[in-house]
């Protein structure tokens, strides 16, 4: 029997997490601080969710608007350009795709669910926009909780926390308990590396990423060729695939059941590896 905790309802279809699951980043937008602008044509992003699918991702998420270090909002009449023929035509090429919205906005999370998506992914827990929880329990979807301090454009500019882990415990408790009150059923939980922490606060979060199972909801690690990574190699976004995947490791042995990559192969093949220490 699937433990009702480790699954999430995504239009009718129950997607298990007992076994972690690889989530594939597809940004359709022009400046995302590794791939931007690689998949704005539609040939060129069915070509990657074809390559991610195959690879073994277990969702697709799609985003409209860089949330990287600095970056300025676009209007939601772009976003929506951007995202809501994504979706179609993912959709329609692949049908039984499970795919997440990841935005900040209810309108864009209201109308790609209508488009096809399955996933509501906000990085700001409805900071940016007061009717998301609402709107996500409306349509019924799961929502992935990030907790944040301070925005894209500031969130880097010395971010100050007397107890990292003990700080997002206590949001991810408030801020579940207003989602539950919205209606909101199935819930997902990221610290939010990277955003608004030094590469101190990140590696606190991840060495002790445990903790947050307290809360009995499903843990996300998005680690993918960030700066955590890359300032402690002294690589760029480009060299840090071997550091994402070393950290995927400790994330899985930290209680992580979805891994948001931008390389599924590496990380479907980390998730085997973790899965055959688990048998001992």
């Amino acid at each position: 029997m699937l433990n009702p905790r480790l699954t999430l309802n995504c239009r009718g279809f129950l997607l298990s997490l007992e076994q972690p699951v690889v989530m594939g980043i597809l940004n359709v937008t022009p400046d995302s601080f590794f791939d931007g602008g690689k998949f704005t044509r539609e040939d060129a992003l069915l070509r990657q969710v074809e390559k991610m699918l195959e690879e073994g991702a277990g969702i697709i998420d799609v985003g409209g608007m860089s949330s990287r270090p600095g970056a300025e909002a676009i209007d939601v009449e772009e976003e929506l350009r951007r995202v809501i023929p994504a979706i179609r035509a993912v959709r329609k090429r692949f049908p039984d795709a499970i795919l997440s919205i990841d935005t900040v906005r209810s309108r864009v999370a209201r109308e790609a669910v209508d488009a096809g998506a399955a996933i509501v992914n906000d990085i700001s827990a409805a900071r940016f926009d007061d009717q998301m929880y609402e709107e996500t329990g409306k349509l019924g979807a799961p929502y992935i909780l990030m907790h944040m301090q301070g925005t894209p454009r500031n969130m880097q500019k010395q971010p100050v926390y007397e107890d990292v882990v003990r700080e997002v415990l206590d949001f991810f408790v408030a801020e579940v308990d207003k989602l539950r009150r919205a209606g909101v059923k199935d819930i997902v939980l990221d610290p939010g590396f990277g955003f608004g922490k030094t590469v101190g606060h990140n590696y606190q979060l991840l060495k002790n990423m445990h903790v947050f199972q307290i809360l009995d909801y499903p843990l996300l690690a998005g680690l993918s060729r960030k700066s955590m990574i890359n300032k402690v190699l002294g690589v760029s976004p480009a060299g840090a695939l071997n550091g994402t995947t070393a950290l995927n490791m400790v994330a899985l042995q930290q209680g992580a059941r979805i891994l948001r990559v931008h390389d599924v192969l590496p990380a479907v093949e980390t998730v085997k590896l973790w899965a055959e220490l688990e048998k001992l």
